[in-house]
């Protein structure tokens, strides 16, 4: 019995060190504050060290080759949780600031509320406002799906409806510098801070549809006005949060999507696991077998209408863009 329990345990052993050896190589040529070639010799070293040390885990010097890895990771560990994320940089001018949000009652103010005019995805006006709503005029929450690398992978966006007919889209997204560019590798690795954008629907859905060309979708969720406040209460209490105390973004962990879980949770929605909330693609299929769409039709039939980028170009960025774009769309609220 002794020599299974003894592979076992080396077995167990070399996926502990391999994994630890990757992730450490890679947290090493992402992050280390030294030039790229100082960062490649430390990723590659650090991965020899930790091949050797699973060759050892096969002889007699396996106890001490554990101990010396053990002690050099807790090292790269102690170096990793010093690692903070910066509060003020070079910004692309569309994640350049963010939003934040005071309550006086149940009107709320947003403070750099984006409303860019865009042209192309580099041309553009700027345009950071100052807008007021009325939570009781808060009548629907509706989710956009913007699909930019095939159907596994979107970017989620929640927008709220008012009685007025104004939309406020939500945007969780990586803060980036100045000619910086978007990795989902990177990003696990504290590579870029995050942000989160409050904005007008024409801005933030329109560049995406009309400009970058990704297959955008919207999906009208079944909300009570009650949970749509709840829900945009923690929006504000987030992006407050935020702003005091900048955090990561992680491609796994903390995006797009695991940040709004997060927030339904503590507004109230019981939202159990499931393997469609990482692969986020399918994320429609979740919300519709929970009953948070209109089930009153096929979930084909919610796809087929939740394309928007014909009704987004013909409408062209209008000022009744919001309202264009939901023409056949089924609302379970019955919401224009």
């Amino acid at each position: 019995m002794v020599r299974p329990v003894r592979a076992i345990v080396i077995a167990v052993l070399v996926l502990l060190v391999a994994f630890a050896s990757a992730w450490t190589s890679l947290a090493l040529w992402y992050r280390l504050p030294v030039p790229e070639v100082g960062r490649l010799a430390s990723a590659i070293l650090f991965g020899l060290f930790g091949a050797s040390v699973v060759v050892a885990l096969f002889g007699r010097r396996r106890l001490r080759a554990v101990l010396a890895f053990a002690a050099a990771f807790v090292l790269v560990l102690v170096w990793w949780s010093t690692i903070e994320p910066q509060a003020n940089g070079v910004w692309a001018p569309d994640v350049a600031r963010q939003v934040t949000g005071e309550f006086d009652g149940d009107l709320l103010t947003l403070t750099n509320v984006r409303d860019f005019e865009w042209r192309s995805t580099t041309d553009f006006t700027e345009r950071w406002t100052t807008r007021s709503y009325d939570l009781n005029k808060l009548k629907s929450v509706d989710m956009f799906m913007s699909y930019w690398s095939g159907p596994a992978i979107a970017h989620v966006i929640m927008s709220f409806g008012f009685d007025d007919g104004r939309y406020l889209a939500w945007s969780i997204e990586v803060r980036r510098v100045s000619g910086g560019s978007f990795s989902p590798l990177a990003d696990l690795f504290k590579n870029s801070p995050l942000v989160i954008l409050a904005a007008d629907e024409r801005d933030v859905i329109g560049l995406r549809s009309n400009f970058r060309g990704e297959d955008v979708q919207i999906y009208r969720l079944r909300a009570s006005p009650a949970a749509a406040r709840l829900l945009l209460r923690e929006y504000v209490s987030d992006a407050n949060a935020l702003a005091a105390t900048p955090a990561f973004y992680n491609s796994l962990t903390t995006n797009c999507t695991t940040t709004i879980i997060k927030m339904m949770r503590v507004a109230g929605d019981a939202v159990p696991t499931d393997w469609r909330l990482i692969v986020n693609g399918y994320l429609p299929e979740y919300a519709y077998d929970r009953g948070a769409l209109d089930t009153s039709v096929s979930l084909s039939q919610l796809r087929s209408a939740a394309h928007i980028a014909a009704r987004a170009h013909d409408d062209g960025l209008s000022p009744n863009f919001s309202q264009a774009i939901r023409v056949g769309v089924p609302s379970p609220q019955g919401a224009l």
